[in-house]
C-alpha cells in the first residue's frame, strides 16, 4: 500500500473515531452510543471498524486521524486498544493517521504506554478527553505523561466543550462538563511551550476563551470537529478567516458526523477563498509535522 500522498488529497480530517475493533467490542456502551446517536441525529453505522473508516476515506480522496479514547477510570467501561487500532491503521498508510489513548489515571503506567506507542506501533499524537476521563488537564498530577509527549514530539488533541456523549441522560450519564474548559488548557499549553495542543471542537459554552488562548499560545490549534458548520459561533468564523487563519482544522467528528454533511455545510460558510486550503488540509500537514 502506498503510503500518504499530501498532494493528491483534497483534506485531511483531523478528527475520526473508532467504535468498535475487530472482536465485537465497542468504545462506549450501549446507553452511551444511542445517546451520542441521537444527539447529533446520525442515522449512518455509528461504529464502523478501521477498514471502513479507511475505504470511506479512500473514496473521497481525503485522510483521516483516527484514534479511539481510553477512559476505564472514567466510565468503568472497557477501552480499545490503541496498540491494535494503530496496527490496523498501518494497513492503511495511504489514508490513515493513528493517535493514541491512554488514560491518564494510570500514572507512570501511563507514560511508559505512551511511549510504546509511538516507538512500537506508529502512532503520530494522543487524544484526551478530559470530561470522559474524569481529569482536570492542568493538574500538575498528570504533568509527567505531557511531558513525555513532549519528548515524542507528536501532538495532544483535547476535546474540549460540550460532549454528545451523555446528553440527555439523567446526570449527563456522570459526565462532567467542567473538565473540558479550554482555560484549562491554557495552564498545559503555557507550561509546555513545545508541546502542539489542539482543543478540539467549537468549544461552546467557551469559545472565547478558545479563540483568546489560540491567538495568545503559538502552539496551540482549534479543530472544527463535532459540529455542522452552520451552527459555528460567528466569533469562530470570524478568526478563522482572519488572526487564527493559520490555526484552525478541518475535523468531522466521524462517524457521528460526516465528512459529506461537514463539507456541504463548510461550502455555504462565508470562508475566504484562500483560507479554505489553509483550514482542509495545509494547516494539519503543519500541525501534524507532515510536510
Amino acid at each position: 500500500m502506498p503510503a500518504l500522498d499530501l498532494a493528491a488529497l483534497t483534506a485531511l480530517d483531523v478528527h475520526t473515531h473508532v467504535e468498535q475493533d475487530g472482536h465485537g467490542c465497542f468504545a462506549l456502551d450501549r446507553e452511551l452510543l444511542d445517546a451520542s446517536a441521537k444527539y447529533f441525529r446520525a442515522d449512518q453505522d455509528r461504529t464502523p471498524t478501521v477498514a471502513a473508516i479507511a475505504e470511506h476515506y479512500r473514496a473521497r480522496n481525503m485522510a483521516a486521524v483516527i484514534f479511539t479514547v481510553d477512559a476505564p477510570a472514567g466510565t468503568g467501561h472497557p477501552s480499545l486498544s490503541s496498540e491494535e487500532i494503530a496496527d490496523a491503521a498501518a494497513e492503511f498508510p495511504d489514508v490513515l493517521i493513528p493517535f493514541g489513548s491512554v488514560d491518564p489515571h494510570a500514572g507512570k503506567a501511563a507514560v511508559a504506554r505512551a511511549r510504546r506507542l509511538v516507538t512500537e506501533h506508529g502512532v503520530r499524537g494522543f487524544k484526551f478527553h478530559p470530561s470522559l476521563q474524569a481529569f482536570e488537564p492542568n493538574d500538575t498530577a498528570f504533568y509527567p505523561l505531557y511531558e513525555a509527549v513532549t519528548e515524542l514530539g507528536v501532538p495532544a488533541l483535547f476535546h474540549t466543550g460540550q460532549t454528545g456523549i451523555g446528553a440527555g441522560l439523567p446526570g449527563g450519564h456522570g459526565i462532567k462538563l467542567r473538565y473540558s474548559a479550554p482555560m484549562l488548557l491554557d495552564d498545559v499549553a503555557a507550561d509546555f511551550p513545545d508541546l502542539t495542543v489542539v482543543m478540539a471542537h467549537p468549544s461552546v459554552p467557551w469559545q472565547d476563551e478558545a479563540i483568546s488562548i489560540a491567538t495568545h499560545k503559538a502552539n496551540v490549534y482549534i479543530d472544527l470537529s463535532g459540529w455542522s458548520p452552520k451552527y459555528f459561533p460567528p466569533q469562530l468564523v470570524k478568526a478563522a478567516n482572519t488572526m487564527l487563519r493559520n490555526k484552525v482544522l478541518f475535523g468531522s467528528d466521524f462517524p457521528v458526523i460526516t465528512p459529506d454533511r461537514w463539507l456541504a455545510d463548510f461550502a455555504e460558510l462565508e470562508i475566504k477563498d484562500e483560507v479554505r486550503p489553509l483550514i482542509l488540509k495545509d494547516n494539519a500537514v503543519r500541525m501534524l509535522g507532515l510536510s
